[in-house]
């Protein structure tokens, strides 16, 4: 197959003067592939002498003193209004978070004031639900999360989330929102028990967490049509990793190209995965945008379930496309033609008129196939058309990226995704 097709679109553009100021957000803190300072990786005893792998913790630092190294110069951002869609506002969003309640280091209590400060419109704390609540969750501590959300809410202002984290130490950990019980692997030991709870649950949502750190790959992305559309996430950033290529150096498929060619349409997002005591206060790790129609706890949802949503790791930034109009996280209903994209992109003066790249991902065999390579700047709507086929496959993924800078988790030699992620759109499909 020739290489992608490289081409300058044509932009329209909502400022004038263009000026050079960016944040040094390039700055790579791995705490997954890489654990700095004084990060560890906590096992949780469980029973039947199981271990609990779970996540990274990140380096915990006073509420006035930044981890050596990290990046805080935080963009003051873009405005919220879409210049391409109508009857939407953009929220910024943090849905992965964790506390002493289980493998965190700090107190619930002050979890979401913390994320508010920091100024996320909507966060979740998903505690892992391990067994027997052995260094997880328990009862009494899922009740306490439910209490400290509903204190926290604020409709309208501020939109504040109980959620948990299925945690298996070889299939993977799912995160679960908007359900009044949990379900701990006591209750639910494999992925399809666990899709069986959950479709026993009319509006849960869950996300595929951090796919392609454990070893069984949430049964190797089997598919599971009953729960399609309750599963409405892939994390495609966490913390400062972009997970596009996980595993790949090992000859794993890529979790983006293996979840996507087996049938699930999860929205993609980005999450911190806090498990320090300063959630929000990071750039440089993974956030979502979310397009609502308010900031409530149903508006979120309702936009996480249309996939309404999109990945990236700094902060402020705005992301909207459509594709022959039809917003992204949608089925465009095309077997083959030409499809006219539009991509809103911008992250307000600081990264005014900065080179980006939109890069057009389909379905490939180990990696994704890019058909496509745009060159456009922050601040503009790139507007420019390219032909699919549902014969090539199903998918579509736009990926923003930063030609500067390169990926530290690369793929096949020469992949045009080798540099620096900056976002993903959700995908659109071409078919029901």
């Amino acid at each position: 197959m020739s290489g992608p097709h490289l081409h300058q679109c044509h932009h329209d553009h909502d400022r004038g003067d263009h000026g050079s100021g960016q944040p040094p957000y390039g700055q790579v803190d791995p705490e997954h592939h890489e654990v700095a300072g004084i990060g560890r990786r906590t096992m949780l005893a469980a029973a039947g002498g199981l271990l609990m792998l779970a996540a990274v913790p990140g380096t915990a630092r006073a509420a006035n003193a930044m981890t050596a190294g990290a990046s805080t110069e935080a963009a003051a951002g873009a405005s919220r209004a879409s210049l391409i869609s109508q009857g939407t506002t953009l929220v910024h969003a943090d849905m992965h978070n964790h506390t002493v309640m289980s493998d965190g280091d700090g107190s619930a209590d002050q979890a979401f004031a913390s994320m508010r400060e920091a100024g996320f419109d909507v966060a979740a704390l998903t505690d892992h639900a391990t067994m027997f609540g052995i260094g997880g969750l328990s009862q009494s501590e899922w009740n306490t999360t439910g209490n400290l959300a509903n204190a926290a809410d604020d409709p309208g202002q501020f939109t504040a989330i109980r959620g948990f984290e299925w945690s298996h130490p070889l299939l993977g950990h799912i995160n679960v929102w908007n359900t009044s019980d949990f379900a701990d692997l006591l209750r639910a030991g494999s992925t399809g028990s666990l899709y069986r709870w959950l479709t026993g649950r009319p509006g849960g949502l869950a996300s595929f967490n951090h796919p392609g750190r454990e070893v069984g790959r949430f049964s190797n992305f089997s598919f599971d049509a009953a729960v399609r559309e309750q599963l409405v996430g892939l994390e495609m950033f966490n913390r400062t990793d972009d997970y596009l290529f996980e595993g790949w150096s090992s000859g794993i498929t890529s979790p983006l190209v293996a979840c996507l060619n087996a049938g699930w349409r999860p929205g993609l997002t980005g999450v911190t995965d806090e498990h320090g005591t300063t959630w929000g206060f990071h750039e440089g790790k993974g956030r979502s945008g979310l397009w609502v129609t308010e900031n409530t706890r149903a508006a979120v949802f309702e936009a996480m379930a249309a996939r309404r949503c999109f990945a990236t790791r700094v902060s402020g930034l705005r992301l909207d496309a459509t594709a022959n109009g039809i917003r992204m996280g949608q089925v465009i209903g095309v077997t083959s033609g030409d499809v006219r994209f539009r991509v809103d992109l911008d992250r307000g003066a600081v990264w005014d008129g900065k080179p980006l790249r939109i890069q057009v991902l389909r379905p490939g065999t180990s990696a994704p196939t890019v058909v496509d390579v745009i060159d456009t700047l922050s601040g503009s709507v790139a507007d420019f058309t390219v032909p699919l086929d549902a014969a090539d496959g199903n998918w579509i993924v736009l990926r923003i990226s930063d030609p500067d800078l390169p990926n530290p988790t690369p793929g096949p030699s020469g992949h045009p995704c080798n540099d620096f992620g900056v976002a993903y759109s959700s995908p659109w499909w071409l078919r029901p």
